[in-house]
């Protein structure tokens, strides 16, 4: 603390042109350097500059060879580094030959400096690292070369360069990129080797290893042409807990996974330290469970992980927020930690072996990496979500409450993913599952990068460092970009070898064309080299086949054609994909418990893209005049889709309807009025989105007749919109309608709400057909 002190009170004694000279070269003023003051004081000049180099250039190399022996940062200026590559010119300036403008620009280098080099912070979160801006070197003047150790940012922000964390500070403000120059050389892949205790990765058991069977599997060009051209053959299968599973390969027939009763967990081939953590971690699941057979796994656990452990790609679309969700999350965080700690452990075995080898031995069995060295890519859709993940994953590397791993940038972490108790509304009645979802820190914005070495993590790693990448899609895609803008990046997504998507279908409510844009850009080969050792690539990855070993795990709490175009049209796994695919015997429409008549009325379409538009023209031609009468008051029109929403309304006004609309984008004082109207009877329609409903889970009062223009994305709203008709107590027993339109194509939404059985007898008849339900079916 005295060191750190110590230097925040030389910055604030330095002039302004010796800030600018700080800001301008990353490195003080030699004239201003203490191991020079005493002989040369007052001195600035060419001559004087290479006595001082002669007399250095000694304890420079000194300095060098201790900084690389691992000695304290503070015990080595920054400025002897420099002396050693010092570069002088043929004419220098003094000091009294600045001019006025100079002085201009050296005040406004004095207030960067007081902000300690903070930045913008747009692109902070994600870790990414940006060159930085080298200064143009005026003529006649000292060329000092920029170190890559030392440069301005990283030493005038204190903590920063000490390895502690600032970011959360409010006077250090917000930071474009984090450097953290000390813990970048103990992550570092190139520069560290195995430890004799984690133990040799190229033992004899590593043979069977799922690991190695699946990366180190060289696919031919007549079997990469095969996965591209003939469709997948697809085979049955039934699991004890997972259900009815499909299996699907291009590749010859694989040998079908069976569920394990019993999983050992030495036999698993997990990494050291996680056959001890992961039973201690996951306890607090299987006290759930009356009569666990596995002391390790619960039954969904087993299945899942032997699944994840195989490297099939994986379809679960039965992921719920209240029951199994944070069990899924423990399964694939091990998976993903066991992935990255493998897939480590052989880089750093194998640096040891080329450390130790003999000059002119061929190297070419250690190809160990990717182009890129991030391997597992985790999209979630809050930051809740990532701190949890981080904190399964620490816990996972601990082995016992002595042995604390080194997290670096802890701090921060907590205090940008973390979540304010007080900011929380209280007495807000919402439903369990809303609760569950809606938990902790809700922004969708954000990405960071975790780096994992050993018995260390570092958060906030530049994601060209960084072994996981945690990010929502929105903020994946703001470091992608768009076809034409200047900065973008997506080079760090060529070598992912483990996709992650875990709730699936809060990104429907958010913005699927996130997901779709990242698909796009995965496993692409990348525009710049990023300093890769060519000779350790694997030869898949220089083929650019990196996407046909990369797995897939995506979870769902529901079954989506667009969730199910993404595992089908983008994953192209050589093992094959395994796919839950349970029908509903009973639908939503069993937990309707008001008295009320349902009408499903069918309209045709010949193919997918019409029924858009068909779907509108049967709801203004059969459907809407049936309302227009004034007994048919207080309408709710339920609209899933805000593009049909757009389209009702601007058709509503042009009729001169007399109607309110409520959508994801109306202001609360909007959506108070609408509400109160259509409570009174003033509008005799409400226009009422989906995702409107999927936030803000209000009760709308006053709805005597429903209309669901598009069955729900989620089958449970059915109820729940059918349910707040008894929300009303108007003292009078009113006629309740509720008119459901449906297509051919609609049937996984239709199975969700009336059950399988029902809906293939509505598929098969063309008829309308009229429900009266108040309990199953």
């Amino acid at each position: 603390m005295g060191k750190r002190r110590a230097g925040r009170e030389l910055l604030r004694s330095l002039s302004k042109k010796q800030k600018k000279h700080l800001r301008e070269f990353g490195e003080e003023h030699p004239f201003y350097d203490k191991v020079f003051a005493c002989c040369f004081i007052g001195c600035y000049c060419c001559c004087c500059l290479h006595l001082c180099f002669s007399f250095q250039s000694e304890d420079s190399d000194k300095s060098s060879a201790e900084s690389d022996s691992e000695a304290e940062v503070e015990q080595v200026s920054g400025y002897h580094k420099l002396l050693a590559t010092l570069k002088t010119s043929p004419e220098s300036e003094s000091e009294e030959e600045e001019d006025e403008s100079e002085s201009e620009e050296a005040e406004e280098s004095e207030a960067e400096v007081d902000s300690e080099g903070s930045q913008e912070a747009g692109e902070g979160e994600g870790g990414e690292e940006d060159k930085n801006d080298v200064p143009e070197e005026e003529e006649g003047s000292l060329s000092f070369p920029m170190l890559p150790t030392a440069t301005a940012e990283q030493m005038l922000s204190q903590g920063q360069a000490d390895g502690t964390d600032t970011s959360c500070d409010p006077r250090h403000g917000a930071i474009e990129e984090f450097t953290d120059v000390k813990h970048e050389s103990e992550f570092s892949l190139e520069t560290n080797f195995m430890e004799e205790e984690s133990g040799d990765y190229n033992a004899d058991r590593r043979e069977s290893d799922p690991f190695k069977q699946h990366m180190d599997k060289e696919l031919e060009e007549k079997e990469i042409e095969k996965m591209s051209t003939l469709p997948k053959t697809s085979s049955q299968s039934q699991w004890p807990r997972l259900g009815q599973l499909i299996f699907s390969s291009t590749l010859e027939k694989h040998k079908i996974l069976k569920a394990d009763k019993e999983v050992d967990v030495k036999q698993l081939h997990l990494h050291k330290p996680l056959e001890s953590t992961w039973p201690k971690v996951n306890k607090q699941f299987l006290s759930a469970v009356d009569k666990p057979t596995d002391s390790s796994f619960t039954p969904l656990q087993r299945e899942l992980f032997c699944i994840m452990n195989s490297y099939w790609d994986l379809f679960y679309p039965e992921r719920n927020a209240l029951t199994n969700g944070e069990e899924i999350r423990h399964a694939y965080c091990l998976h993903a930690l066991n992935h990255v700690l493998k897939a480590n452990a052989q880089v750093l075995s194998n640096n040891a072996r080329r450390r130790d080898r003999k000059p002119g031995t061929d190297t070419d069995d250690h190809r160990d990496q990717g182009l890129t060295r991030p391997k597992v890519l985790m999209i979630v859709p809050f930051r809740e979500c990532a701190l949890r993940i981080v904190h399964i994953l620490i816990s996972l590397l601990e082995v016992n409450d002595k042995k604390k791993i080194d997290v670096s940038n802890k701090k921060r972490f907590k205090g940008e993913f973390g979540s304010d108790p007080e900011e929380k509304p209280p007495n807000l009645k919402r439903p369990e599952d809303y609760e569950a979802v809606f938990a902790g820190n809700i922004d969708d914005h954000f990405r960071i990068g975790v780096a994992i070495l050993q018995k260390s993590m570092r958060l906030y790693a530049p994601f060209y460092s960084s072994d996981i990448i945690i990010a929502s899609p929105l903020g994946i895609r703001t470091v992608i970009g768009a076809e034409g803008e200047k900065k973008r990046d997506f080079d760090f997504l060529s070598s992912i070898e483990i996709l992650i998507i875990d709730q699936a279908d809060i990104y429907l409510m958010q913005n699927w064309e996130h997901v779709l844009h990242l698909m796009k850009h995965i496993n692409l080969l990348p525009l710049d080299s990023h300093g890769v050792d060519f000779s350790r690539v694997r030869m898949l990855n220089l083929n650019n086949w990196c996407k046909y070993y990369r797995q897939t795990l995506l979870f769902s709490a529901l079954q989506d054609p667009q969730i199910n175009s993404v595992f089908n049209k983008h994953c192209f796994n050589y093992t094959g994909q395994v796919a839950v695919r349970n029908v509903p015997l009973t639908g939503s429409i069993s937990h309707v418990v008001v008295q009320l008549p349902h009408v499903f009325r069918r309209l045709e379409a010949d193919s997918v893209t019409s029924v858009i538009d068909a779907r509108f023209q049967f709801f203004i031609d059969k459907v809407l005049p049936e309302y227009r009468d004034a007994i048919m008051s207080h309408t709710l029109i339920y609209v899933p889709s805000y593009f049909d929403y757009v389209r009702l309304r601007n058709y509503f006004k042009k009729e001169d309807l007399n109607f309110t609309h409520i959508c994801e984008y109306t202001k609360k004082a909007a959506v108070c009025r609408a509400r109160r109207f259509f409570l009174k009877g003033e509008k005799q329609f409400l226009l009422f989105t989906e995702r409107f409903h999927f936030y803000k889970r209000y009760t709308i009062k006053g709805i005597r007749n429903l209309i669901f223009y598009e069955l729900p994305t989620y089958s449970h709203f059915y109820s729940e919109i059918c349910n707040m008709l008894k929300a009303t107590d108007s003292g009078v027993d009113a006629t309740w309608t509720c008119t459901v339109l449906y297509s051919k194509y609609d049937a996984q939404k239709l199975a969700a709400v009336v059950g399988i059985d029902r809906t293939a007898q509505m598929l098969q008849s063309k008829k309308n057909v009229h429900l009266f339900v108040t309990g199953e079916i």
